[in-house]
């Protein structure tokens, strides 16, 4: 997907024209006009930045020009037509190519105009020079898909940043045609006001605007480039074509670089590795941008982690029977100390950093240290911490019900079941509530007691078909509640079954 944003500058301050209102290049025969504008930048969020898919490491941005971007001052090429282009060559080390094109960029302005102005623009790219090369690239503005280039009344800029989503899989691609050059540029496709032919009447400047030089000086005529319509041998260029800025007349040759930047990627360039000594003491091999992320120390691209030569890492170590000092485990050692691990340090005051422990069984310990709570299987809540102000996490064991099921529970879901038996805590199902011989237990809970008795004698007398009569009393399973029951519970009376 095609992006382009247009980026408004807000004027603040304006700056000469000749007496004639005319004191710039001579652009398609026209002598122009020459306005300084200092502006501020403001971007427009209308899509997404720069091309994915290699790392930033490998991104670099090429540009003749030294305005800054997010605002500074810029001279409007007045008397620029339509058709015309404005471009820039760079010639890069050959083992850069194949490279991608990411983003383009070119500031345009108006001066003092009087109405709002609408113009069509396109960007291209060329593989080698635009005077000698392939284009390889033309997008161009439809008021849809990328903006028209659109400004208020007044003497304003923007910025035409063009970019393609980094998900198309149709990438701007530059190969090496041998020349080790790409080119970038923008063309005027329709100005706002172009009334007469531009050779001998200049688009109305009031009404149109125009690419902008930088207020600098041409620094590299050689490689900022016009392509002029024809207006015959006193046009700029003579008899129009592509020519360079080092080539055209003195008379003509504008007084600065084009606005323009291009940042691109190196399609063969991966991102040195080397060794990175971790906060832990351990060495790994990565990019520097991974190292400085989990704050280690890079060695350098290249290197091994074999000559690394990593620092030990620091820790607490604790003594009896609370001082601390921060060093190395070996020095730890060395004075008869308890070392509390890497990354970890001292309480204020040379204490030794202690908190709440919260034990697998769910209870909690105040004023351990991390290694002793570690030691006992416990979660260390933090240094400072205090069991008053924690809530450690309760276990689960085994809920085995009446039904013969069972579910993993912690001890207070469980109780909540009737006629459940919590197993412990961290035992598991099944084989925790494996079914256990408990005669005399009517209820089910393990248990032979007074609510057994109160079951089977509420039952008593009771055959299977009669009213009240309850199955679990039927001790002796001969479908009825009597003598033989309740002697099996009286003799079994007081026994637990449980685990």
């Amino acid at each position: 997907m095609l992006i382009g944003l247009v980026v408004p500058c807000a004027v603040l301050a304006l700056a000469m024209t000749d007496s004639s209102g005319s004191a710039g290049p001579m652009l398609a025969g026209i002598r122009g006009e020459e306005v300084r504008v200092l502006t501020d930048v403001e971007l427009l969020h209308a899509g997404s930045g720069m091309g994915g898919g290699l790392s930033l490491a490998c991104q670099e941005v090429s540009t003749y020009t030294d305005a800054n971007f997010s605002g500074g001052s810029y001279v409007v090429q007045a008397g620029f037509a339509e058709q015309e282009i404005a471009a820039v060559s760079f010639t890069i080390p050959a083992n850069r190519f194949p490279i991608r094109i990411d983003s383009t960029e070119m500031i345009f302005a108006t001066s003092n105009t009087i109405v709002t102005t609408t113009t069509h623009w396109s960007v291209l790219v060329w593989e080698g020079t635009p005077a000698s090369g392939t284009l390889l690239y033309e997008f161009s503005s439809d008021g849809l898909i990328l903006p028209h280039l659109v400004l208020p009344p007044g003497t304003n800029g923007a910025n035409i940043f063009f970019t393609i989503d980094p998900n198309d899989p149709e990438q701007m691609i530059v190969n090496n045609n041998g020349s080790a050059t790409f080119s970038v540029g923008y063309r005027i496709d329709k100005h706002n006001n172009q009334t007469q032919n531009p050779c001998t009447v200049a688009p109305p400047s009031n009404s149109n605007a125009f690419p902008t030089t930088d207020v600098g000086g041409l620094h590299n005529p050689a490689n900022n480039w016009l392509y002029g319509v024809n207006c015959g041998p006193f046009g700029c260029p003579a008899n129009g074509g592509w020519a360079r800025f080092s080539q055209l007349p003195f008379y003509c040759q504008p007084s600065g670089d084009w606005v323009i930047r291009v940042t691109w990627t190196s399609i063969p360039c991966a991102p040195g590795v080397g060794a990175c000594c971790k906060p832990d003491g351990s060495c790994d091999i990565m990019t520097q941008a991974e190292c400085q992320q989990i704050n280690g120390l890079y060695r350098g691209d290249d290197t091994n982690c074999f000559d690394a030569n990593c620092p030990p890492p620091m820790g607490a170590c604790c003594f009896d029977p609370s001082g601390c000092l921060n060093m190395t485990q070996a020095n730890c050692n060395i004075a008869g100390g308890t070392w509390l691990g890497p990354g970890t340090a001292c309480a204020p005051n040379n204490q030794c950093p202690t908190g709440a422990c919260c034990l697998p069984d769910g209870s909690c310990v105040n004023g351990v240290t991390s290694l002793a709570c570690t030691a006992q299987g416990g979660t260390f809540q933090g240094v400072g911490t205090n069991c008053g102000s924690v809530n450690c996490p309760q276990p689960t064991g085994a809920c085995c019900l009446q039904s013969g099921g069972c579910l993993q529970l912690t001890n207070a879901d469980c109780n909540v079941i009737p006629n459940s038996f919590w197993a412990g805590p961290n035992t598991l199902c099944p084989d925790a509530c494996v079914q256990v011989e408990c005669p005399g237990d009517v209820d089910g809970d393990l248990v032979v007691g007074q609510a057994d008795l109160g079951i089977l004698l509420a039952s008593f007398a009771k055959c299977l078909g009669d009213s009240g009569y309850d199955p679990r009393a039927d001790l002796d399973d001969d479908d009825c509640v009597g003598q033989g029951d309740l002697g099996i519970v009286l003799a079994n009376f007081g026994d637990n079954c449980g685990p």
